[in-house]
């Protein structure tokens, strides 16, 4: 299990810095690589867990949003939107724990996540259109497959923010806990997610990926050639032979 912090607190956690987004591809790089990992919690330091663009930088023009449009349109693709592709092509699945404002950007990012908690004080928004600027780094294909095209399009079009209940209530987040309760839950939740098999864990996690835009027939297809792989894992063999042993125990402690 390893733990992902977004760790500016003084800036909300805002994702401005070109730096950010090439780390963010180097970490899901190291972790796609690295076969004993099996879960990431991503949370944020702070008030926020992230505030979306840094609006003082949009206003000077600074940093990622300095230049032409041909220059700026480029900068969004070779910046922020790394982190969706990247989160997105990463195996093992990643739990948003929420702990404040995800707005704009970081609604996107704990989008990204294949779960999202949250605390009682969490708020979301997909608040683009309120400074005049659109979803640009994927939420517009990202947040109506949690929430539905109506609820999405409700929240993109308004800009409105809605607290963690009504996040609830529609499904962007599957629990809601007390500040304190809330990486308590995200480490338990992990480690029940990382005490199953490794290879069955992100090849599971590659047909839900591809289930989203795949033929039936085609993830057909795909899930028989996992299968056959899986059932030829170390891992595969020592849960089925555990499986049989902790049968056979039970039937011998029956009168």
């Amino acid at each position: 299990m390893v733990t992902v912090l977004l760790n500016r607190p003084e800036e909300h956690n805002a994702l401005t810095d070109p730096a950010q987004m090439q780390e963010f591809g180097d970490f899901c790089a190291d972790m796609r690589a690295d076969h004993s990992v099996r879960a990431v919690i991503l949370t944020g330091a702070g008030a926020s867990f992230c505030a979306g663009g840094n609006v003082k930088h949009m206003h000077s023009r600074a940093g990622m949003f300095e230049g032409s449009p041909y220059t700026l349109r480029n900068r969004y693709r070779d910046g922020i939107q790394r982190i969706p592709l990247a989160l997105y092509e990463l195996e093992i699945p990643v739990i948003a724990a929420i702990n404040g404002a995800a707005i704009g950007a970081g609604l996107d990012l704990a989008c990204m996540c294949d779960i999202r908690l949250a605390s009682e004080t969490a708020r979301f928004a997909e608040s683009f259109v309120k400074l005049g600027i659109v979803p640009g780094d994927g939420g517009a294909w990202l947040l109506p497959r949690i929430i539905g095209m109506p609820r999405a399009t409700l929240m993109a079009f308004t800009g409105d923010t809605i607290d963690s209940a009504q996040a609830l209530a529609w499904g962007m987040i599957t629990e809601r806990l007390p500040a304190e309760g809330l990486m308590p839950a995200a480490r338990a939740l992990a480690k029940r997610i990382a005490s199953n098999p490794g290879p069955a864990m992100r090849l599971t996690k590659r047909l839900l990926r591809e289930g989203q835009h795949m033929r039936l027939d085609s993830l057909l297809e795909m899930s028989a050639a996992f299968q056959a792989l899986a059932h030829h894992t170390e891992e595969h063999g020592a849960a089925v032979e555990s499986f049989v042993q902790m049968q056979s125990a039970r039937s011998r402690d029956k009168p």
